[in-house]
């Protein structure tokens, strides 16, 4: 791998993550979160993280790479949290597509889940 000097790459916190279950006003902690980026028709994998105490991945986005323009995806792997409290869920995985228009602009994506719902944002 070559070496990216820190002026050219994604500072830390670059893309952050958040989860807040609505049911019980409580973040879920170890829900894997993935990323990936369009390139032409597919989807290229970047990065993978679970969630901590708090519900968040402070930085998803690789700190050796910058965040280039374009079309992202993060994908909220739900179904194990809900699975784990014994509860069904008709969204078993939540993906949140987004646009990047700055290299490494600093975004913020949370959700808010339920068994039967979710919302999202472009958060600060």
């Amino acid at each position: 791998m070559a070496f990216a000097p820190a002026a050219f790459s994604a500072p830390v916190g670059t893309l952050s993550v958040h989860v807040l279950d609505q049911q019980t006003g409580t973040p879920p902690p170890g829900v894997t979160v993935t990323l990936e980026k369009q390139q032409q028709d597919k989807w290229t994998p970047l990065a993978s993280g679970k969630t901590d105490q708090d519900g968040r991945i402070k930085s998803l986005y690789p700190e050796d790479q910058d965040m280039q323009p374009g079309i992202y995806k993060v994908t909220f792997k739900t179904a194990n949290y809900f699975h784990a409290k014994k509860l069904d869920t008709f969204f078993p995985e939540i993906p949140v597509l987004f646009t990047v228009t700055r290299t490494n602009e600093k975004l913020h994506i949370p959700v808010l889940l339920s068994q039967y719902g979710y919302s999202t944002y472009k958060g600060s």
